[in-house]
């Protein structure tokens, strides 16, 4: 029998890229004897969820708990920033000293933007480690381990603002496990400094917990500093020394001062650790760095005047806007109005369905004008669709007419920033349409910047719209500050400095120069350029920059030595000899990436595809066209860390009385789109989709209950077994007028005996809104007095009424939010209409929220609040995957069994595993009553509780 049990591997990857950084293993931590000592720092707190959800101890001289049964030995983390390419390296060790075979799960999160480039794991004597293959040849290997019965896992998910790399292993009595994590990151300059996150959840107390962040900078550091961020949590122990060109950053707090209080057993090291620093800057021409045939060249100059800038800020105000969203926006349009120098000159353009302008041409940045589009923005009232093309169109023809009618200063810059939350839904619908409109109306002199507001938005869409018109896109959750987020977007690309910035590097043997698509330079930013040579017909590199600033053009020069940086790193053992590779392969994927989703024509993107392939081989890089296969020595263990692919998914049409609407790309500026009439406004769009809430109440399958509770961190689940027809309440609040109900349908025969049931429909009234919502497996009902709109679950729409927003994604999700109040997701599970047995279904997700009143009941809703519970006395179950446990719970001790159930939101066809405590007897002991006081005779009718 093996020593692995059990083993899954997960890796969840924004937009998955990864580099090769060095493989082996954490050295040991030295100080640097030349540093001088600055004042310890503080850190960040930032909630999250626990890592080694059952981890436990053993003596370190200092006492930790007896009860526990695996010991986290050690956690380290170890990062290198040289010349802004940091490699970091996450190393974790435990023990499992309990009797039994033990889950151990290993949950790291990276930054945004950070790449996975290597895994290793040592499971007793078995090592895997990782190597990158073509994606068809991965997932052939991993197609052979699976077919053979053998441990193989494959995951293709992706993370909103987080990446994260998890994998549990089952390990056996006296086992240990040590799991090493590589990845690496480029640090982009942004508001003037460098920023180096490390988050930090080792899950519990760590026998040995050591973080180390060295910082080689060949430029010169001109500050470094560590953001208080723990509350004083860690005061004295984290210690900062900085030199010149280098600095380190130490934290490693004892047992006793890991622990929240003197007397918890719980980790304050939950939460992130920032350092923060800068490069001096005294050469406008940057610095330019040569090293084993590779060169980048940093530019970022600062102490010049910034350029006039005639900017135009197009705002989304369709119904999807409405709420925190539009508020937050108007707020920051009203700070950033207030930042316009007077030099400036500005307009807004809103849309919807239709396209509106404050003013019709560009207006000087005057008081006046400031404080009148102030209260212009105030007044908005977002409703209807979402005309992108008609809106951006608007926005360039007022930029385009200034320009050739020769009122725009020669030396002022033009921008476009598009602020938008969906996919367009009125107008033109095609997104390659709408690019290509763009493209051929936009001159070359202006930047189009998109910021995509919520989970729904086409990011996508937005990136290659900014990138092939000379800006760049970001995008913000619904669950963030817009208003912060916007601003400090705004702050990022509104400061221009430089225009008609060039490069130029006079060498015949100087090739394959990348530079990231740029005709302006922005303050507080940095564009990076780098390049290959043949260092044998080199002894020194020349760079020529030319660029136009506020007053004069300029040009910049600057010269860099052969063996000047040689000579710095080879005396520093932390210094990164490959950084300038790194870096070149780094940029160049990314561009050809870009590149290769504008493509014009098949056999260019193909041409394209074949160069990113062979780069992401030859560098050991994790694109979208490869996969990471981790695999034993024998390679009959094996699992996959595949990549998801781009999303370059359209929109459906409008929704209008059940048909699309599609008018004219290129509109009539004198006649636009008349406002539809109708009882409630429906307007295609996207859904709430994404990476969804970690923690909800949900009902899925047959029916299955699963029940978070959010203070225990815990989740509760039970099965309801009952007839086809019968209707369960689910929330019943009559005090704030909230109904949810669910209708059961059954299976079309029994198996085993046993007829299952599923919620075939689901019923939901609001009384302050007069809004009663039947859901279906078909169609969608909404009810406003005596008025009737229908959805289908083949359209893709947004409907609006009051404060109640509902939102369909076509044939998958729809999503009900009430205000900022709560908000509800129904999952449509579609099957095979001739199976002999399945039928179609509906789940239903409700995240934990405190704004029902106190006498909220029903199945989910009487765990609104907060049962207390406790569980002990974890023992080996009659199945020995499964172990039982005792759970104390309103008055009653109960045995529960842990198991697995599934959450659909991320993958809707073969679910994650969510680990749950199963309440037996339909969920006897754990709600009130019995599950049959429960029934309601109508689909609107509320609980009477006994």
């Amino acid at each position: 029998m093996k020593r692995l049990t059990y083993l899954l591997i997960w890796v969840f990857l924004l937009e998955v890229q990864a580099f090769a950084i060095p493989t082996d293993g954490l050295s040991e931590f030295a100080e640097y004897e030349d540093l001088r000592e600055l004042a310890p720092g503080k850190f960040q707190f930032v909630p999250e969820n626990r890592r080694h959800q059952r981890s436990l101890s053993e003596e370190s001289g200092e006492k930790m708990e007896d009860t526990d049964q695996v010991t986290l030995y050690s956690h380290k983390v170890q990062s290198t920033i040289t010349s802004r390419m940091a490699n970091t390296i996450i190393q974790s060790k435990v023990v499992n000293h309990s009797p039994q075979p033990q889950n151990v799960v290993f949950d790291v999160q990276i930054p945004k933007g950070a790449f996975i480039s290597n895994f290793s794991m040592t499971l007793g004597d078995t090592t895997f480690t990782s190597s990158i293959k073509e994606k068809t040849v991965g997932r052939a290997l991993y197609s052979q381990a699976r077919a053979k019965g053998k441990t193989a896992g494959l995951v293709r998910s992706s993370a909103l603002d987080m990446e994260n790399f998890k994998t549990e292993v089952n390990i056996l009595p006296g086992a240990k496990v040590q799991f090493e994590l590589h990845y690496q990151e480029v640090k982009w300059r942004k508001l003037g400094s460098y920023e180096h996150r490390l988050h930090l959840q080792p899950g519990r107390l760590a026998k040995h917990l050591e973080v180390n962040v060295w910082i080689i900078e060949p430029q010169g550091i001109r500050f470094l500093h560590v953001p208080d961020t723990f509350d004083g949590h860690f005061d004295g122990v984290p210690v900062i020394s900085k030199g010149a060109q280098k600095a380190h950053v130490s934290f490693k707090p004892t047992i006793a001062q890991q622990r929240k209080c003197p007397t918890c057993s719980e980790t304050a090291v939950d939460g992130e650790l920032v350092v923060m620093y800068d490069v001096n800057r005294e050469e406008k021409a940057g610095e330019l760095e040569v090293f084993n045939g590779y060169f980048v060249h940093f530019f970022a100059p600062e102490n010049l005047d910034p350029i006039p800038k005639n900017i135009l800020f197009v705002i989304d105000v369709s119904g999807s806007m409405w709420g925190i969203k539009m508020k937050q926006t108007v707020e920051a349009m009203k700070t950033i109005l207030d930042d316009l120098r007077a030099e400036d000159q500005f307009s807004v353009v809103d849309f919807n369905h239709n396209v509106r302008t404050w003013r019709n041409d560009l207006v000087s940045a005057t008081k006046t004008q400031i404080a009148d589009a102030k209260r212009y923005i105030e007044k908005i009232q977002p409703m209807g669709g979402t005309n992108i093309n008609e809106a951006l169109l608007r926005a360039i023809f007022i930029l385009n007419e200034a320009n050739n009618m020769g009122l725009l200063d020669p030396n002022s810059v033009s921008l476009i920033i598009l602020v938008s939350d969906g996919d367009p839904t009125v107008g033109e619908l095609k997104l390659s349409k709408i690019q290509r409109n763009v493209k051929q109306n936009i001159q070359d002199n202006i930047s189009l910047f998109s910021l995509g507001i919520g989970f729904d938005v086409d990011y996508d869409f937005l990136k290659r719209l900014s990138n092939e018109n000379r800006g760049i896109a970001q995008r913000i959750y619904g669950n963030q500050d817009t208003s912060s987020q916007l601003k400090k977007f705004y702050n990022q690309v509104s400061t221009p400095l430089l225009r008609n910035v060039q490069f130029n590097y006079p060498y015949p043997s100087v090739t394959d120069v990348t530079q990231n698509s740029f005709h302006n330079y922005f303050g507080g930013s940095e564009i990076v350029v780098t390049g290959k040579f043949e260092p044998n017909k080199l002894e020194q590199l020349q760079s020529i920059i030319t660029a136009t600033s506020a007053s004069t053009d300029l040009v910049l020069e600057t010269l860099a030595q052969m063996d000047d940086l040689e000579d710095f790193l080879s005396k520093d053992k932390h210094a990164d000899p490959d950084f300038t590779k790194k870096l070149w392969a780094y940029l160049t994927i990314n561009q050809l990436l870009a590149e290769r989703s504008l493509a014009p024509t098949a056999a260019a993107k193909r041409k394209i595809t074949k160069a990113i392939l062979q780069m992401s081989l030859e560098h050991h890089i994790v694109t979208p066209l490869t996969s990471m296969v981790i695999e034993n020595a024998a390679g009959d263990e094996r699992m996959l860390a595949d990549a998801p692919p781009q999303d370059h998914s359209c929109c459906s049409g409008a929704l209008y009385f059940g048909s699309k609407v599609a008018s004219a790309s290129i509109p009539s500026w004198a006649q636009p789109s008349p406002t539809p009439v109708m009882a409630l406004p429906a307007v295609g769009a996207r859904p709430l989709e994404s990476t969804p809430p970690p923690h909800v109440i949900r009902v899925e399958n047959d029916p299955h209950f699963i029940i978070y509770l959010p203070k225990s961190q815990k989740n509760i689940c039970f099965n309801i077994d009952s007839e086809p027809g019968k209707i369960l309440n689910l929330v019943s609040d009559p005090e704030s007028g909230i109904l949810v109900n669910g209708q059961l349908t059954g299976a079309k025969k029994p198996e085993n005996g046993k007829l299952s049931t599923y919620f075939g429909k689901l019923g939901f009234y609001f009384r302050s809104e007069d809004l009663k919502i039947e859901v279906s497996t078909e169609n969608i009902t909404l009810n406003h007095g005596s008025r009737t709109s229908h959805l289908s679950w083949a359209d893709t729409a947004h409907v609006a009424h009051r404060r109640v927003l509902v939102s369909v994604k076509k044939g998958k999700v729809l999503s009900l939010t009430l205000g900022n109040d709560m908000s509800f997701s129904i999952l449509l599970h579609r099957v095979w209409k001739k199976h002999p047995v399945n039928v179609d279904f509906l789940g239903i997700y409700i995240p934990p929220t405190n704004k029902f009143s106190p006498t909220v009941h029903g199945l989910l809703g009487q765990f609104m609040h907060e049962p207390k519970i406790h569980i002990f006395n974890e023992r080996p179950g009659k199945d020995p995957k499964k172990p039982e446990a005792s759970m104390e719970v309103k008055g009653q001790k109960l045995t529960v069994t842990r198991g697995l159930q599934k959450d659909y939101r991320t993958d809707i066809v073969f679910g994650t595993d969510v680990p749950c405590w199963f309440v037996h007897n339909s969920g006897k002991g754990f709600i009130d009553g019995h599950y049959k006081d429960y029934f309601v005779p109508q689909l609107y009718n509320f609980l009477k509780r006994p």
